[in-house]
């Protein structure tokens, strides 16, 4: 059951209407870092969590991350609340509405014209908000590291916001909800920590002859060698060559003698002439048979 409490949970102030701004903004409302994203990655991943502190966790989060939509989206509409006026009534001349509602020089008048001027759930670029922005897996050690990612992203996304704007209250804001990305990025790696072990993730250990090998597939000027390749850890194969697992490299089924015979006749039917030179359609696009002819 969710409750919604009127108050906002930081407090939105804008100095002044900023179209272009507002739909900088919307990669946070209906973006793929967003705010959005982030409730229903958390949301639905807590409700398929069977441990209890888990669970709680993200359900704790999924909830705050809504506040914070709320919050962006807010901001938003203030931002556009000057060309809502505007371009409802039609006070102004056309030219000078439309410099009013593009100041900024990107497509806040698109999102002014087909959404009034709110806060709908597209992307700065005008890209609707989809669930493939939902990248749960369902297993925990896997998905808490995605979500720490997650919330990598958003927090940089947040500084990139506020390096684009001169409103103090906004950039205030702002700064809230990168820090709330921080705080929960240190939950969440506790909560991963807590589970020990959590790497590999899920339950196979892989195949030891390939777990510690690294294969220098990038071969030339530039090859660097670093604690992610050397060391007691590490089995550096300079010139790694097919197929590593020392068969021939090629790919091989068993089929019954009936499929056999059945793809041999294909074969057979569908085999090109090395010897024949046909004219094709270029050829006569060409030309080339009117001069064979003549």
């Amino acid at each position: 059951m969710f409750l919604h409490n009127k108050r906002l949970q930081y407090t939105v102030r804008v100095a002044q209407p900023n179209p272009g701004l507002a739909n900088l903004l919307l990669e946070q409302f209906g973006g793929a870092q967003g705010e959005l994203a982030a409730a229903s990655r958390y949301f639905t991943q807590a409700l398929a969590e069977d441990d209890p502190g888990r669970k709680d966790l993200l359900m704790d989060i999924a909830t705050e991350e809504l506040s914070h939509l709320e919050i962006v989206g807010s901001i938003i509409v203030m931002l556009n609340k000057g060309a809502k006026g505007r371009l409802a009534e039609g006070v102004e001349e056309e030219g000078e509405l439309y410099r009013a509602i593009n100041g900024a020089g990107n497509d806040s008048h698109i999102t002014s014209l087909l959404y009034g001027a709110g806060a709908p759930l597209t992307n700065s670029a005008g890209v609707p908000w989809s669930a493939a922005y939902v990248d749960t897996i369902g297993e925990p050690t896997a998905d808490f590291r995605s979500n720490i990612a997650a919330e990598a992203r958003a927090k940089i996304v947040y500084e990139r916001l506020m390096n684009v704007t001169d409103d103090p209250g906004v950039k205030e804001a702002l700064g809230f909800l990168m820090t709330r990305e921080i705080a929960h990025q240190l939950s969440f790696e506790k909560a991963l920590h807590a589970i020990q072990p959590n790497f590999p993730q899920g339950k196979l250990p892989g195949m030891p002859e390939f777990t510690n090998v690294y294969f220098n597939l990038s071969q030339g000027e530039g090859s660097t060698r670093g604690p992610w390749n050397q060391g007691e850890d590490w089995e550096y194969v300079e010139d790694p060559q097919p197929a590593v697992d020392g068969g021939d490299g090629s790919a091989s089924v068993q089929l019954s003698a009936e499929d056999e015979e059945l793809l041999l006749d294909m074969k057979m039917r569908t085999m090109s002439d090395p010897d024949s030179d046909p004219v094709t359609g270029a050829d006569l696009g060409a030309g080339l048979q009117q001069r064979a002819d003549a």
